[in-house]
């Protein structure tokens, strides 16, 4: 008996946050509205949208003995996240600066902060966590010899999800434990470096396989998305939304998705779902005060989003239209 449906190892942030009409160019200077300070990091975010929608999900993160630092804790404890494997102190909270434009894609430069202390002695000493837990999820906003231990630390039976956010090459124990690895245009491409050889996602989506995970999830915005396995390449659908801000629909996507496995879903059935999380979390301002209930995603087939629709899956390059995951938080 699983104590949690969801272990979280991954970043904790500060999103500063600042709406813009259009990105500055090199060297110019633009006005935005006020700034807004909200809880954020792809692996907070992720255990705050896996509470919301009622998995019992615990996080493995570091945070800084500061404001930055309690507001995350704050958020998560508020969501029902078990907070027992947060770490504080030693450095700052980690920060990311974001500016959203009128159409609600988003750009995102992040400082690691106490992230990048997130070492695999921490993953060793949480142990028990991971015992108890029946999928584990984890992106690369922390140290990549970190994700390596959590593969390492994975107890018999529980499941391993990556999101490979921001992407690098991975080594090949890592990919071998994806069940899946969930990524988007983007990092499919890095992922697959030389061997990207063809522009058929669905070309993609093998060759990824056959670098080792056991099955994958590619997002491909307003197309919706390709579930991989060695039964065969599935499409998802898209589903269509008036889109607000596209800040965290990835995160809400992978959460929803590692969940849903976790209970039995089928990869194709657990990928749809997960759209509908996403495409809810884009009609909203924010990153974790967007992610909705299940509630609220049961109810999303009886609302009428009414013109200009957008898409989750990827983001600008990330999602909208598309949703995509690279670097939303």
């Amino acid at each position: 008996m699983y104590d949690y449906d969801l272990l979280i190892v991954g970043s904790a942030n500060a999103d500063l946050v600042i709406g813009v009409e259009r990105r500055p160019d090199a060297g110019e200077t633009v006005l935005g509205s006020d700034l807004a300070v909200h809880p954020g990091g792809k692996g907070a975010n992720q255990a705050v949208a896996a509470a919301r929608l009622g998995a019992r999900t615990a996080l493995l993160a570091r945070v800084g003995d500061d404001a930055h630092g309690r507001l995350l804790l704050d958020s998560q404890r508020a969501a029902g996240v078990d907070t027992v494997g947060v770490l504080v102190g030693g450095v700052p909270t980690g920060v990311a600066l974001i500016t959203v434009d009128p159409s609600g894609d988003n750009s995102i430069v992040v400082s690691p902060g106490a992230n990048g202390r997130l070492t695999p002695a921490d993953v060793r000493a949480a142990g028990s966590l991971f015992h108890a837990s029946r999928v584990v999820s984890t992106q690369l906003e922390i140290p990549l010899e970190t994700v390596e231990e959590v593969v390492r630390t994975l107890a018999p039976g529980s499941r391993f999800v990556l999101n490979p956010s921001p992407p690098r090459p991975l080594p090949s124990e890592v990919l071998a434990a994806c069940d899946p690895l969930i990524l988007n245009e983007h990092e499919a491409k890095v992922i697959l470096g030389e061997a990207c050889v063809s522009d058929k996602p669905e070309d993609w989506a093998r060759l990824l396989l056959a670098k080792g995970p056991k099955s994958v999830v590619v997002t491909l915005g307003g197309e919706g998305s390709l579930a991989a396995s060695s039964d065969g390449v599935t499409r998802i659908p898209s589903v269509p939304v008036r889109a607000v801000d596209t800040t965290g629909a990835g995160d809400s996507f992978t959460a929803a998705l590692a969940w849903r496995l976790g209970l039995g879903d089928s990869l194709a059935d657990a990928a749809s779902y997960a759209a509908r999380v996403g495409a809810v979390t884009v009609t909203k301002e924010g990153a974790q005060v967007s992610f909705p209930t299940a509630t609220e995603v049961a109810a999303l087939g009886c609302a009428d989003p009414g013109d200009d629709l957008r898409t989750p899956g990827r983001r600008s390059d990330s999602a909208s239209g598309a949703v995509s995951q690279d670097g939303d938080r």
